[in-house]
């Protein structure tokens, strides 16, 4: 492949678009910026210009950016570590990319191809459950499906499948828990059921099959019993590898630790500090305070003060619990328990900020002026004392009107000097114009007993915004402390949407009526506009989530790309060093910038260093969001499983060929309406217009079109529902003849709806959140 190469002149000019892509595309090992620039022998602003560049050739959708590297759009590397599933139905073994970023669609399938004629094969005979590397080839005429050769098993049977036990007379069974696995059940021989009873969550080594028939495993662990929906976390826990029990050295080492003293910190204990956070959290790392500025020469402005636990104290580098805080990246928040990052001796305990009891902390002063613009800041290691513990609800009803025996005392004097500084930061925020995305947070209530009482959404309140904006304006402090000190950090990145998610957010608007600009620069404020025009539309909701998910997705990274949702230049997490590895990096950072003490950051640490960490902890970061997501969806699939046979009302949130995807409004719970249950006609997938459209009647369903379902299926362990549509499709006008993309609907009954299907039903009301 071309590199370039430096001549007696000097260097040679930017390699071509062409060379940087045949570069990517003849490449056998991960590719990156980095590597790009050394094969090119790229040094100092050239690299600036190389990482525009790159920029520009995957907005324009030629390459792709994934935990891989970069790499030609649309197509795995020639060599794949992947994972082998199923065979197909001729027998052939299926495999699938061991990494795949959810966000790049559906996984493409690896055709193993077998041995033929009757000699030995030279190549290593693969089996189901084992991962191995394989060599593709792209199949012709279909981007997702290759056919692949294995070039080495990395482990013969090592991967294992989670599912649920059910015992038979001979053996028994397991149920895959993953939705792609649903159906294909894993037999266990007499024998192997281990200490598996019926119900439990076990683990499952898949062991090799005939070439026809499902696959035989053995159960290697149990993992625990299903009995309750407050143990349906243990299936996320356990099928993304999510660290849960702490190791022996961590537990001693957290043990063995000793309160932090007064010695070599600020004594801030008579600053009446406090701290707001939801009813019932159990550790608190942030504490706030707002006072008027004393300085005449900024009337009307505030000194906000912003105290985090100082996590660095008790957590060195290097140590068990370091190490273990670094595999877990950051807590895990369930419904019904939480896998902190951090034995509870030092997040529920030393950490945390309890009310009347010193802790150490690393405080952030920010002077601002009266239109919330800030003047300085300033960086200090000190030892508080928390005056009090508020929970949002409470602060919120002080200040509207109704203190009560705790808000009383500090209305005055702490509570309403917080809430003006507020009102100066929300001048300065409104101004700068962040991306203002108005979607409920659902919340999942259990019962005691562990069953799902109901699902809420909480009221945004000003007491929440307040902290909000407070924890920004800390973090930003942080990242400009540690630039201007040139210390290497570990930043919060947002970039910009890329073009290809551009283009498909303009079909999706297009579909229901909004034009998005084809020109101008990328800001904020471009998204802002859209969901003001739709804020008091049945839209709403549904655009939101559309923007959303047209935004690049937040990383942690050494390099700063800025923060394009909240509009900022530079941004780094800092306020929760408790529950994210980043934040307490960044907390050594700053401990070593400002000479705060001999256990900050290293003052060799290399840039690329940290560019590892940060890779890690977004790979943690993403697990973690999703086995919240999924747990979430279990439970709601268990407590909708007692209302098959009833209706409900959403909207539809994505369409398929197979489908479409239906979110419902009381629960947000997704489920999906096959092709074949939507009518007596032929139903074409318009790519373009995100539509099914029946091909004789012209009746048309459409992204974002409010319809009524009824629940016919909910697979409580997989966390999947199955509806049937009760509503009837818009008006599109004649359909015209059968086409490639057609698919044949099933037979209608009376008023066109599905046979078996009343018009009218049970209408299940959900509470309110």
């Amino acid at each position: 492949m071309a590199r370039r190469t430096t001549s007696p002149q000097g260097p040679a000019p930017l390699p071509t678009r062409e060379q940087i892509l045949a570069f990517i595309d003849e490449s056998t090992v991960k590719v990156g910026k980095r590597e790009i620039a050394q094969a090119f022998n790229l040094k100092g602003q050239d690299r600036v210009a190389l990482r525009k560049m790159l920029r520009e050739i995957e907005e324009e959708g030629a390459i792709e950016r994934g935990r891989g590297g970069l790499s030609p759009a649309g197509r795995l590397p020639p060599v794949v570590l992947a994972d082998i599933r199923s065979r197909d139905r001729d027998g052939e073994f299926l495999a699938f990319p061991a990494s795949w970023e959810a966000e790049r669609g559906k996984p493409p399938t690896i055709v193993l191809a077998s041995p033929r004629g009757g000699r030995k094969p030279k190549r290593p005979m693969p089996g189901i459950g084992d991962r191995a590397l394989i060599r593709v080839e792209p199949e012709p005429g279909d981007p997702t499906r290759y056919t692949g050769r294995v070039i080495k098993v990395i482990g013969k049977n090592k991967a294992d499948v989670v599912g649920v036990f059910r015992a038979g007379a001979q053996g028994g069974r397991v149920e895959p828990v993953e939705k792609r696995a649903q159906g294909r059940e894993i037999l266990i021989p007499p024998g192997e059921e281990g200490e598996a009873r019926d119900g439990d969550l076990v683990s499952v080594s898949v062991e090799r099959e005939t070439r026809f028939g499902p696959p035989r495993g053995r159960v290697r662990e149990r993992l625990g019993s299903l009995g309750s929906e407050k143990a349906v976390s243990l299936i996320a826990l356990h099928l993304h590898n999510i660290p849960h029990v702490f190791p022996a050295d961590a537990l001693a080492e957290a043990d063995a630790v000793k309160p932090a003293g007064l010695k070599g910190r600020e004594d801030w204990r008579d600053l009446p500090l406090l701290t707001i956070d939801p009813p019932d959290a159990k550790d608190h790392d942030d504490a706030v305070f707002a006072e008027p500025d004393p300085d005449p020469a900024n009337p009307g402005g505030f000194r906000i003060t912003v105290a985090i636990a100082d996590v660095a104290a008790y957590v060195r580098p290097g140590s068990a619990l370091d190490r273990e805080a670094l595999q877990r990246g950051n807590s895990v928040y369930f419904p019904d328990r939480v896998v902190p990052m951090l034995p509870e001796r030092i997040s529920n305990d030393l950490c945390s900020l309890r009310e009347g009891e010193d802790r150490p902390a690393l405080a952030v002063r920010i002077v601002i002026a009266a239109d919330g613009v800030k003047r300085s800041h300033s960086v200090h290691r000190v030892m508080m004392r928390s005056r009090a513990k508020l929970a949002y609800a409470q602060a919120q009803a002080a200040i509207d009107g109704y203190p009560d025996e705790r808000t009383g005392p500090i209305l005055e004097g702490v509570l309403r000097p917080l809430w003006a500084a507020y009102g100066a930061l929300k001048v300065a925020r409104d101004k700068r114009g962040p991306l203002a995305l108005d979607l409920p947070e659902r919340k999942v209530l259990l019962t005691p007993q562990g069953s799902v009482d109901r699902v809420i959404v909480p009221e945004r309140l000003d007491a929440h915004r307040l902290i909000e904006e407070f924890m920004i304006q800390a973090n930003v402090a942080a990242a400009e402390t540690l630039e201007s000190a040139r210390q290497p950090l570990v930043y919060r990145v947002h970039d910009e949407p890329a073009l290809e998610k551009m283009r498909a957010l303009g079909e999706v608007l297009a579909s229901v009526g909004i034009k998005l600009p084809k020109e101008g620069a990328l800001r904020p404020a471009l998204f802002n506009r859209i969901l003001g025009a739709v804020a008091e539309t049945e839209h709403a909701t549904f655009i939101n989530e559309v923007v959303l998910r047209s935004q690049a997705q937040a990383v942690y990274a050494a390099e700063n790309l800025g923060h394009f949702g909240l509009n900022l230049r530079r941004y780094a997490h800092f306020t929760s060093p408790i529950r994210r590895y980043a934040d307490l990096i960044v907390h050594r950072a700053l401990i070593g910038a400002c000479r705060l003490g001999k256990d900050g950051l290293s003052a060799d640490v290399s840039v690329a260093e940290l560019e590892r960490i940060g890779e890690q902890i977004s790979g943690a970061e993403r697990r973690a969001m999703a086995a919240e997501r999924e747990t979430i969806d279990r439970l709601i699939a268990h407590h909708l499983a007692a209302h098959v046979g009833a209706s409900f009302t959403g909207q539809i949130a994505g369409v398929t060929r197979a489908g479409l995807f239906v979110k419902l409004d009381e629960t947000g719970a997704d489920g999906f309406v096959p092709v074949s249950t939507i009518g007596a006609d032929y139903y074409r997938h318009e790519e373009a217009r995100h539509a099914l459209v029946g091909e004789r009647s012209g009746e048309t369903y459409r992204l974002g079109d409010r319809v009524e379902v009824k629940l016919v299926e909910a697979a409580a362990v997989a966390g999947a529902l199955r509806f049937e549509l009760l509503s009837e499709g818009c008006s599109g006008g004649a359909g015209g003849r059968g086409g490639k993309g057609a698919v044949r609907g099933r037979k209608q009954g009376p008023r066109g709806r599905p046979a078996g299907i009343r018009t009218g039903g049970t209408r299940h009301r959900g509470s309110r959140r």
